[in-house]
């Protein structure tokens, strides 16, 4: 079962030129800065980078990877910070801050230290769960923030 203070395991995701556009992109984020090197730098940045939109979409995946399947995202409040620019690697990592049981799934944790853990159980009920995130680059920080969750239990289990 989840507790306040597990820390779920890192991701680490190499900041590629074609991840930052392909995320522009795919969020319709036109924005120069995000697909145009030259125009970047005229602009005063380095290189291209990373929109909040694929790297709220990245958050998102580190969560219900961690997770499981059956995670579904309630809310995501995430704050960007230093950038993401190419050639770097973003490693994600999550502390528990908050688990929330349902009770439907306080039942179903008693019943799985009565020794039927491991047996799906309808209506096992869920947890919510909420993660304070980090995503940091050779730079800083990137993104700050929450995420809350719901989780299945089974069996005892999330």
């Amino acid at each position: 079962m989840l507790r306040p203070g597990d820390t779920l395991p890192p991701l680490e995701i190499p900041v590629t030129r074609t991840l930052i556009v392909a995320g522009a992109i795919a969020s319709r984020d036109y924005q120069d800065v995000h697909h145009d090197a030259e125009l970047a730098k005229e602009k005063g940045s380095p290189d291209i980078f990373m929109n909040i939109l694929t790297t709220n979409g990245l958050v998102g995946r580190y969560i219900t990877d961690r997770l499981g399947p059956g995670a579904t995202l309630r809310r995501v409040a995430i704050r960007l910070g230093a950038p993401n620019y190419p050639g770097d690697t973003m490693t994600l990592t999550g502390t528990i801050e908050h688990v929330e049981q349902s009770e439907q799934a306080e039942q179903a944790e008693q019943a799985g230290r009565a020794g039927r853990a491991g047996r799906a159980e309808p209506g096992g009920g869920a947890v919510t769960v909420t993660v304070g995130v980090v995503g940091a680059n050779g730079i800083g920080k990137h993104v700050t923030g929450t995420v809350t969750v719901t989780v299945p239990v089974r069996g005892g289990r999330v």
